[in-house]
C-alpha cells in the first residue's frame, strides 16, 4: 500500500554500529549497494535503498545465513528503537510479538501476521509496499529476531518448532542450530512456527513503568500515521494481509479499524468505492506481484489472493489484464528488473 510515508524506512540506530562489530565497514557496504556514502549519516531511506543496504551485507558476509544468525545475536538491546524496545520490556512472549505486529505498521516493508491454532503459534512475514520480495538475509533476520526477542525476554534457550524460508538461504544446518528445528526451504512463504505454551512465559525484561511511557507514545505515533492513510487505502492493506487462502471478512477488517461494519461501509461509499471493487483491486495487484517471482506456479498465486481453485483464478485475471496468467507471465517477466 501506498502512503505518504510508505517509501521512507528508518534504519535502527545501532545498525552500521551492529555491523562494525562483525568487521563490517559502513562505507563498504555502501559502496557495494552502489549507495552513496552520506546514506550512513542518513537515518531514512527509501525501500530500494533499504534492501539494496540489506543485500549489500549479504554479499559481504558471504554466507546468508551466517550474516542472519551473527547479526541477531550480536546486535545490543539497548540500542533497540523504541518500536522495538517497547517489546522487549512487555509481560510475556505473547504481549511482546502482538506488540511487535502492532508496531510493525510504523516501520515498512515488512508486515506479521500472527495466529494462534492448536498448540502452535505461526507469525508470516509479509512484503508491503513492493511488489518485489526483500533481500533472503532481511527475510532471515526478521525471523531471527523474533525468536531472539523471545530468548533474551524470557531468558530461556527457546527454539522453534519448525521455520520456512521461500528461497535458499546458505547454510541450513547452521540455521537449524540456531532455530533448534528443521528449516525447509522453497516453502509457499516466509514463516516462524512456535510452541504456543511458550508465549505464556514471563517476560524478566518486563518494565510496566516504561510501557506506561512508551505505549502511549507509541499509539498516538500509529494513530497519526494510520488517519494519514485514506479509508480505502487502509481497507487494502489489511486486506494484502489476510488474502492467502482465503476471503477476507468486512466484520474482521472492520474490527481492526475499530469501527461497525456499517460505518465502514458508509466511509467507503463516501470514499466512491466499496469493499467488494477494494478487494479485487488488491487481488489484481497481489497477483501481479506474485506473478513476477517465476518460482511461484499459477496454482500456488491463485491460492495466495485467497482462490480456491484456478479456474477461478484464472477468469478473474482475464477479466483484470485480457489474458490469461500464464502469458501475461511470459510476457512481462522479460520486462522486470533482475
Amino acid at each position: 500500500m501506498k502512503s505518504q510515508s510508505s517509501d521512507r524506512i528508518k534504519l535502527p540506530p545501532g545498525f552500521w554500529a551492529g555491523l562494525c562489530q562483525l568487521g563490517i565497514a559502513a562505507h563498504d557496504v555502501a559502496r557495494t549497494a552502489g549507495l552513496p556514502l552520506t546514506i550512513i549519516t542518513e537515518p531514512v531511506v527509501t525501500t530500494t535503498q533499504y534492501f539494496a543496504i540489506w543485500q549489500a551485507y549479504s554479499d559481504l558476509m558471504g554466507d546468508t545465513a551466517q550474516g542472519i544468525i551473527k547479526l541477531a545475536t550480536v546486535f545490543e538491546t539497548a540500542k533497540y528503537p523504541p518500536t522495538v524496545l517497547a517489546t522487549y520490556h512487555a509481560r510475556d512472549y505473547r504481549d511482546a510479538l502482538n506488540r511487535m505486529a502492532r508496531y510493525k505498521q510504523m516501520c515498512p516493508p515488512e508486515s506479521l501476521r500472527i495466529t494462534e491454532e492448536g498448540e502452535h503459534c505461526t507469525i508470516e512475514l509479509e512484503w508491503l509496499n513492493t511488489e518485489q520480495p526483500g533481500p533472503t538475509v532481511l527475510v532471515g533476520i526478521t525471523l531471527a529476531f523474533l525468536l531472539e526477542l523471545g530468548r533474551r525476554g524470557t531468558g530461556q534457550p527457546l527454539t522453534a518448532l519448525s521455520v520456512e524460508f521461500s528461497h535458499p538461504m546458505g547454510d541450513v544446518q547452521a540455521l537449524e542450530t540456531y532455530f533448534g528445528c528443521n528449516i525447509q526451504v522453497g516453502a509457499k512463504c516466509n514463516r516462524l512456527t512456535l510452541r504456543r505454551r511458550d508465549l505464556d512465559r514471563s517476560f524478566v525484561s518486563y518494565n510496566e513503568e516504561l510501557l506506561e511511557i512508551l505505549t502511549p507514545i507509541l499509539d498516538r505515533s500509529l494513530g497519526e500515521q494510520q488517519r494519514s492513510r485514506s479509508i480505502p487505502e487502509l481497507v487494502k492493506w489489511i486486506m494484502k494481509r489476510t488474502l492467502t487462502g482465503g476471503h477476507p471478512d468486512i466484520h474482521a477488517i472492520a474490527k481492526e479499524l475499530s469501527m461497525s461494519d456499517r460505518t465502514l461501509q458508509r466511509r467507503l461509499t463516501n470514499e466512491n468505492t466499496s469493499f467488494k471493487h477494494l478487494l479485487t483491486q488488491a487481488r489484481h495487484e497481489q497477483a501481479r506481484g506474485y506473478l513476477a517471482d517465476p518460482s511461484l506456479d499459477i496454482k500456488e498465486v491463485a491460492f495466495l489472493i485467497g482462490y480456491e481453485d484456478q479456474n477461478s483464478f484464472y477468469r478473474a485475471f482475464r477479466l483484470w489484464e485480457g489474458d490469461t496468467p500464464t502469458n501475461w507471465r511470459t510476457e512481462h517477466l522479460g520486462a522486470l528488473p533482475t
